[in-house]
């Protein structure tokens, strides 16, 4: 049943439930009833089919608003898998392209690195298409899973603080998040030269909005803000989380490396 038709049940029935009662008191209970009676029914009546009629109107709503949500999140999983299928598209192209330019140049060393590269793309592809919200897994599960992953492919080591409870973000927010997550951790694998990252990622203390923070040891950011905004994809991660409700900054500490920032409001599921 759609919005517009519980709109007008909500407009129709209780006139319908006290017109129709009086019509019937005044035309066949009239001699039956006082006056006083008539009005202590009606009420009664009123309360009780109103309560009736507003608990079905509410669970109704509820069930539509499940369906939505639910909508929204296969939506936004298939526009990322989109996302990333052209990104690993693009990507292998130039790698490809890159390996056939040293081949012919008889360039073995350089040649094996685009290799090697190639296969870490694909690997990565081919476990972010396995991470699926839907699958069933809790969020931390799947985060927990593609970390461990990464670790293994890249060879750094990454330090997990996963605390957040697994109601406080839907799933549409989840495939947004996970984005961020990926798309830092691929910088860290291609720009950083580190060899250990950490991510936290829970409720802030003042609670209310969930923060996540990604570091690593790394070199550091080593251009301008405008410069790196492009090469690093910040204005992908930044859009991710607007999205969110919230704002990305990427920073380099004074004790070195990189470290990635970004919170927002918590926004309980919804369930039938």
């Amino acid at each position: 049943m759609s919005l517009r038709t519980l709109k007008l049940l909500t407009i129709i029935v209780p006139p319908v439930i006290i017109g129709g009662f009086e019509y019937i008191r005044h035309d066949f209970l009239l001699d039956e009833l006082s006056m006083e009676t008539g009005n202590l029914y009606i009420t009664i009546l009123t309360l009780f089919l109103s309560y009736l009629f507003a608990s079905w109107m509410f669970h109704s709503i509820q069930r539509i608003s499940a369906r939505l949500s639910a909508e929204q999140s296969k939506r936004a999983v298939y526009e990322e898998r989109e996302r990333l299928a052209q990104e690993l598209h693009d990507n292998i192209a130039q790698i490809l392209f890159f390996l056939n330019v040293q081949l012919k140049k008889g360039r073995i060393q350089e040649a094996r690195s685009a290799v090697s590269e190639i296969d870490h793309h694909l690997r990565q592809a081919i476990f972010n298409l396995r991470t699926n919200p839907e699958e069933g897994a809790t969020f931390t599960a799947r985060l927990g899973s593609w970390l461990e992953e990464w670790s293994g492919i890249t060879g750094i080591a990454v330090e997990q603080r996963i605390e957040v409870p697994e109601d406080i973000v839907t799933t549409s927010a989840e495939v947004k998040l996970f984005a961020i997550i990926r798309e830092a951790f691929t910088n860290i694998r291609k720009h950083s030269q580190a060899d250990h990252a950490s991510i936290e990622l829970g409720v802030m203390e003042e609670g209310g909005r969930w923060q996540l923070r990604v570091r690593d040891n790394g070199v550091g950011l080593k251009m301008p803000e405008e410069a790196h905004s492009n090469r690093y994809g910040m204005s992908f991660m930044r859009k991710h989380a607007a999205e969110l409700g919230g704002e990305l900054d990427v920073t380099t500490p004074p004790q070195g490396g990189t470290e990635l920032v970004v919170s927002g409001p918590m926004q309980r599921r919804v369930t039938p």
